[in-house]
């Protein structure tokens, strides 16, 4: 645990010694800590309530935390909840009690809270609720999947973006030339192209972008595009496969082949692929798109879908790419149509709201005598015996004269 003014850092890297103290020097997330929003003045007046900072790696949720541990008087208290349980939080509470006899606050700064499980999270309910501690959690996935609904029910949440291009521009210059905490005393000369080439393949992370820096400098000290690659060594691409960025980057996909778009189609499953996704998870995905948005408009496509499944099974990674790509260009340029799926989805509906209805007693099935003689079957017209569509009931009598496919 650590008190006021000592996130725990690593002050020998780059990344911790240019984390800016306060909000003047925080660059990117200026719809939350703007001049007038309503964080920056919670942070202002020292007045915060408990809090959830979400967003992707890199996006300042520790930095925002390390600027309020130094403008707060209230006992600033840091844990990870990858390392520390409840038993942590009970000797938290035993000074925040101590805290609140003095008239002082305790903040708790809870670092990937997504970590603790529902017994660990809900151990801090009562503490905020009587108001022994603020919380501060910050963490990299979906609050509304990843905390409990009573502890997100007491929380604001303050969403922090992927740092953009421009800013991690700034954070890099201001690292090279900062000569009390950068780079600045090194004379590291950096040309444009490697500025950009860093702050692109950085992926909005503001610390990867300083760490890589930190290298290429102990490597050069005239750094080009060449030397920043390969510090790299390889692009990071953010694709959490059991993360929110998951289901975000398969939304991707579905809409754009609904959306007939080949080439936006093709991107996102090549993110998936060089995120390591596995490639039976998407050729399911697809054969559901199949029906779901081409449906009847095309009866090839469900054929499609499952040979494509079918053939990833039989190659794997990575020879079944193009049997990924070759589907999803097909699915793309399909004719659409969500008929089937709403038709579904309205039969599905009446099932909720008419329970359990019966089923006329002309087409139930009568294998036995009691049956027969409870009239089960009787005055069914057998439709092969017939050169014309017989006038014959088959739905339930409350629902007769649907039509679930127009």
């Amino acid at each position: 645990m650590h008190n006021n003014m000592a996130i725990k850092t690593n002050n020998n890297l780059l990344a911790d010694k240019m984390r800016p103290d306060k909000l003047e020097e925080f660059l990117g997330q200026e719809e939350i800590v703007g001049e007038g929003k309503l964080l920056r003045q919670a942070i202002e007046s020292d007045n915060l309530p408990s809090i959830i900072f979400w967003g992707p790696p890199g996006s300042g949720k520790t930095t925002l935390a390390y600027i309020i541990a130094q403008k707060t008087k209230s006992d600033f208290i840091q844990i990870s909840a990858v390392t520390s349980g409840v038993k942590d939080l009970r000797a938290i509470i035993t000074r925040a009690e101590e805290n609140k006899r003095l008239g002082r606050k305790t903040i708790l700064f809870l670092d990937e809270i997504h970590r603790w499980n529902k017994a660990q999270q809900d151990a801090l309910l009562p503490h905020i609720e009587q108001g022994m501690i603020i919380l501060i959690g910050a963490t990299t996935e979906n609050p509304s999947f990843e905390v409990r609904g009573a502890l997100l029910s007491r929380c604001r949440v303050f969403v922090l973006k992927q740092l953009d291009v421009g800013h991690l521009k700034k954070i890099i210059k201001r690292a090279i030339s900062d000569k009390d905490k950068g780079l600045g005393k090194q004379k590291i000369k950096i040309n444009n192209g490697a500025i950009n080439v860093l702050a692109r393949m950085s992926n909005g992370d503001g610390r990867v972008a300083l760490n890589i820096l930190e290298y290429a400098g102990a490597q050069s000290r005239d750094i080009n595009e060449k030397i920043i690659k390969e510090a790299f060594q390889k692009s990071h691409l953010l694709y959490d496969k059991n993360g929110e960025e998951h289901y975000n980057i398969i939304s991707a996909l579905h809409k754009s082949m609904r959306g007939s778009d080949v080439n936006a189609a093709l991107y996102w499953l090549a993110r998936m692929l060089a995120g390591g996704e596995d490639p039976l998870y998407i050729a399911r995905r697809i054969i559901r798109f199949a029906s779901e948005d081409i449906g009847l408009a095309n009866s090839r496509a469900l054929e499609q879908a499952v040979a494509a499944f079918n053939a990833c099974s039989f190659l794997g990674m990575p020879e079944c790419n193009v049997i990924l790509a070759q589907v999803v260009v097909y699915m793309a340029k399909c004719k659409k149509s969500n008929g089937l799926y709403c038709a579904y989805n309205q039969a599905a509906a009446d099932v909720a709201e008419y329970g359990n209805l019966p089923v006329p007693l002309h087409i139930r099935n009568a294998p036995t005598k009691l049956m027969k003689d409870l009239n089960y079957g009787k005055d069914y017209k057998y439709s092969p015996d017939y050169n014309y569509k017989e006038k014959q009931e088959y739905l339930p009598k409350e629902l007769q004269g649907r039509k679930y496919l127009k």
